[in-house]
């Protein structure tokens, strides 16, 4: 029994340190998709994230989403008190079912808090005072998030309703995206994205950096999903693991297809955000599909990624990155494909649909008061000036590259 308790503990802590990898995926893909001018600032946003974020996690973030609801509570909000004492069990066998220890339960669960505000940074690049975006990770990644997670992952009424997100297309992904379409929303496009109501294509400095990214990603989600299992049972981490793979790849293909068929030509940002579209939609029930109906949601995800961005080109948002296509399109797909493919017969169409509907209210509410008072008050958008000098300059006072310098417009 020890030796099985170690091993599961391992396997969770390789898992923790596999999502915080992910974070230098998320920093590759979004410098490597924008333009050089702000490479510094986006760096400086995605580490403020996982510093900040961890340590709002531990002051009150674990303890608002795990926060042991009463039997018969509604399930909506508590809170277990401020940091991380570890109960009388925490280091043994008895705690999570053998599964981890305290402690490492809190990292790896510190680390996917991190993630909801960066898929936002991504999606608000080249354009936001670092300011109100700091004010907005500290209420989002503090409050917000944990309490929207508790709903399910810490035993609230979403979770008592049978609604099923094994490891966060919605919990994760799309609480990021909600957040993202009212930030781009409230924001306005970049300078020069929209001319005579068309979009135009402003070209990121380092497509090499934004396919590292990716694949960073991909392996990072090794951990994301794998860890997921809350323990190295090898049925399912290695069912997990290969339902991740094969959606991940179908979702990469047929978005390439669907895009050349559309576009007449061989994209490999479209191609990259396939990968991810693929990723974000299996989340949610990686653990109880069969490898075919992984395909299946994978490339349904990466067909919805090539409509997906062009129509929020066509609506007028200006999203840099494709991060409400990936995380919100497809953390929506992958959420209500679980009521459709989980080999679960308990899991329904319905408490899916229900899931989302209430993690959109929550998010879109919360996210729009943030940033609409910060948007009346300090202001949430930098200067022309600013914007057309680039940020890393006005705001950090540093170039990324100050011996190479390509020409930007």
């Amino acid at each position: 029994m020890e030796g099985l308790f170690t091993a599961n503990n391992v396997w969770m802590m390789i898992c923790t340190a596999l999502v915080f990898f992910m974070h230098t995926g998320f920093a590759f893909l979004e410098i490597g998709l924008t333009r050089q001018k702000n490479t510094i600032n986006i760096l400086f946003k995605n580490i403020f994230i996982i510093t900040v974020g961890l340590l709002l996690y531990y002051i009150a973030g674990f303890n608002l989403m795990y926060p042991g609801f009463e039997e018969g509570a509604a399930g909506i909000f508590d809170f277990a008190g401020f940091g991380i004492a570890a109960p009388e069990n925490g280091m043994t066998p008895e705690y999570a079912d053998g599964g981890y220890t305290w402690w490492t339960d809190f990292l790896f669960q510190g680390m996917f808090a991190a993630t909801a505000a960066t898929i936002v940074s991504g999606a608000v690049a080249e354009r936001i005072k670092i300011g109100p975006f700091m004010v907005f990770t500290v209420l989002y990644v503090g409050i917000i998030y944990p309490i929207a997670g508790s709903w399910k992952w810490g035993g609230g009424f979403l979770d008592q309703l049978g609604f099923y997100d094994f490891a966060g297309s919605t919990l994760v992904h799309s609480v990021g995206g909600w957040a993202a379409l009212v930030a781009v929303w409230l924001l306005g496009a970049r300078i020069g994205k929209f001319k005579n109501g068309k979009a135009q294509a402003i070209p990121g400095h380092s497509i090499p950096m934004a396919t590292a990214g990716v694949l960073i990603l991909w392996l990072g989600w090794f951990g994301f999903n794998g860890g997921s299992v809350l323990s190295a049972d090898p049925e399912l981490t290695s069912l997990t693991l290969v339902t991740t793979c094969l959606a991940a790849a179908a979702g990469g293909v047929v978005a390439a297809f669907v895009s050349f068929i559309k576009y007449k030509n061989l994209d490999l940002t479209m191609f990259l955000n396939g990968i991810l579209g693929g990723l974000v939609g299996i989340t949610a029930g990686a653990d109880v599909m069969t490898p075919e109906s992984a395909i299946i949601i994978g490339g349904i995800a990466g067909a919805l990624i090539v409509f997906a961005v062009s129509f929020v080109d066509a609506i007028k948002l200006d999203d840099p990155v494709g991060a409400i296509a990936v995380h919100l399109v497809c953390g929506i797909w992958g959420t209500l494909a679980v009521g459709i493919f989980s080999t679960n017969p308990d899991h329904t169409f319905l408490a899916q649909l229900t899931g989302v509907a209430c993690y959109a209210a929550i998010c879109l509410v919360s996210s729009f008061l943030i940033f609409f008072v910060m948007k009346k008050t300090v202001g949430i958008r930098v200067s022309e000036k600013e914007e057309l000098e680039g940020l890393d300059a006005h705001e950090h006072g540093m170039d990324a590259y100050p011996d190479f310098r390509l020409n930007e417009h």
